[in-house]
């Protein structure tokens, strides 16, 4: 029974991996627009991460994720006799990448870690029904790449310490190898480990030589690391004289820039106990309250990874909920349900939990971005200009290269008469009593929710505003959270309007000329 829900359960995965919903700019950002720049020579938009003088993003562990699937893709088209990857081709291949590696790595992992086949079974069904799993692992975060070196170097421990008999060399270099990918991938990463690595103290007294493995391997792939980087970021041909005068170390450079209270305010600053109060049962729902029923008996190395880890990152002041993911599984594995009669209650508030979630986060968040751009790409029309309003930042390398004639101006959540005089800097301006006919110059796109309700006036025939909205395209299934406005809408109003007229919508915009000089 049990396979027969697992496998159900896979299948919301899946669809969930290949609906376009768009969780954080950072899953295109801080990776594949990145890569897919340097691999397909997209016009790409690289963040102040990379660009800095002293980058604070790692290209290693990029490369290892994303760069050869990319490559892979580059030369089967090449072979097939087509000459350019569509964008969009590379963006469904890692989606599902990334939902491969959560089924063969993350799964596999738990399966291993939780030692009694019962409450084996429990750990898998746990993380393959929650949202987390569907939604943010299957989407192409650094954090999810770290939920899954920290379940793999989690299972090396235990493979390392529970051989009594052999020095687990090979166990031992593999996970140096993944300390310093985990390490260049997030700074984060060693807070899950810290604790667990205490247990192999005793195996490396008593067979030494795992630990001068893993000290050689740790320090060939730290070199190799540092190398990919240098060679990435620094101009010209890449030299070993590079790497010795101006090694570029990201992972420092990282440290130095978090550490620096100033920097972290930039992002936010949230108070020590953001993680455990707000983000942690956000990310576990109704598992959340089962941490407090748990025995001594129950506590495991997952448990003490997970608690830990989340503890250690509460000391830095800025805290988003997707840092703790790693914690999730870990978490997950370790729990026991309620007993009877409550079992059947929390089960309930669970898939409730879980459904909403997962249908929120995993297809109407900002789910209109990604294909909005993708039909972008595909139009035949000449387009100069893209303004994006109230939106995350859309991935430009998604434009196919159309950027390279149309420029994207993303203007966020701007105050709409700001807003409007932006878009208005591109319109040509009004010389006769008609309206000026722009195609051939090339149109002007606004990218903005339908529940923008600045905008009505705009696209209304009836009205005499100085500029004119035609829509072009829309795509439904976009709902933007980050719209509410509770305190001049009240609760339903503000509910009614952002859920109620969902959706994303392409205007063309034309300058009304009522009135204008002969």
């Amino acid at each position: 029974m049990w396979r027969r829900i697992y496998f159900l359960l896979i299948l919301v995965r899946v669809y969930l991996a290949i609906s376009p919903s768009y969780l954080h700019p950072d899953e295109n950002f801080q990776g594949p627009e990145v890569i897919a720049g340097r691999v397909f020579s997209y016009p790409v938009h690289r963040t102040w991460e990379f660009t800095s003088d002293r980058p604070i993003r790692s290209t290693f562990p990029l490369w290892l994720t994303y760069g050869w699937p990319m490559y892979i893709l580059r030369w089967l088209w090449e072979g097939l006799g087509y000459h350019d990857v569509s964008p969009s081709v590379v963006y469904w291949t890692l989606r599902v990448l990334m939902l491969t590696l959560s089924v063969v790595v993350e799964d596999q992992a738990v399966q291993e870690l939780v030692q009694s086949k019962r409450a084996r079974r429990v750990a898998v069904l746990l993380i393959a029904s929650s949202y987390v799993t569907w939604t943010f692992q299957t989407h192409t975060f650094s954090n999810s790449v770290e939920t899954l070196l920290v379940c793999l170097s989690l299972v090396l421990i235990q493979r390392i310490v529970d051989d009594k008999k052999r020095s687990g060399i090979l166990a031992s270099s593999l996970l140096g190898v993944l300390l310093v990918v985990g390490i260049f991938n997030r700074i984060t990463f060693p807070a899950f480990l810290l604790v667990p690595c205490l247990s192999l103290l005793p195996h490396f007294q008593r067979k030494p030589f795992s630990l001068v493995f893993l000290i050689i391997f740790t320090f060939f792939a730290t070199l190799i690391a540092i190398s990919v980087d240098t060679a990435f970021y620094t101009p010209g041909e890449f030299t070993f004289s590079n790497l010795l005068r101006n090694p570029v170390v990201t992972p420092l450079n990282n440290f130095l820039y978090n550490s620096k209270p100033a920097n972290l305010a930039q992002h936010g600053v949230h108070p020590w106990h953001q993680h455990f109060l707000v983000n942690l049962p956000q990310l576990l729902g109704p598992a959340f309250p089962l941490l407090f029923f748990l025995r001594r008996a129950h506590i495991n190395r997952p448990l003490i990874s997970a608690i830990s880890g989340v503890a250690l990152l509460s000391i830095f002041p800025h805290q988003e909920a997707r840092f703790l993911l790693p914690a999730v599984p870990l978490t997950l594995s370790s729990i026991r349900l309620p007993r009877a009669p409550y079992i059947k209650f929390w089960i309930s508030g669970w898939v409730i939990f879980n459904v909403a979630l997962g249908a929120l986060m995993g297809v109407y968040h900002q789910g209109g971005i990604v294909p909005v751009q993708m039909q972008i790409a595909k139009t035949n029309e000449t387009v100069t200009h893209a303004f994006w309003w109230k939106t995350y930042s859309p991935p430009i390398w998604l434009l196919n290269g159309k950027n390279e004639e149309m420029k994207t101006i993303d203007l966020m959540g701007m105050p709409g008469e700001q807003m409007l005089a932006e878009v208005k800097t591109s319109l040509p301006p009004c010389r006769t009593r008609k309206p000026p006919k722009i195609e051939g110059k090339g149109a002007i796109y606004l990218v903005a929710p339908r529940s923008a309700y600045f905008l009505n006036p705009y696209h209304d025939p009836s009205s005499r505003e100085d500029i004119s909205l035609e829509e072009i395209w829309s795509y439904r299934r976009h709902v933007n959270l980050d719209d509410m406005d509770f305190a001049d809408d009240g609760l339903t109003k503000t509910l009614r309007r952002v859920l109620g007229d969902r959706g994303l919508v392409v205007w063309r915009v034309t300058r009304n000329c009522w009135g204008a000089g002969q």
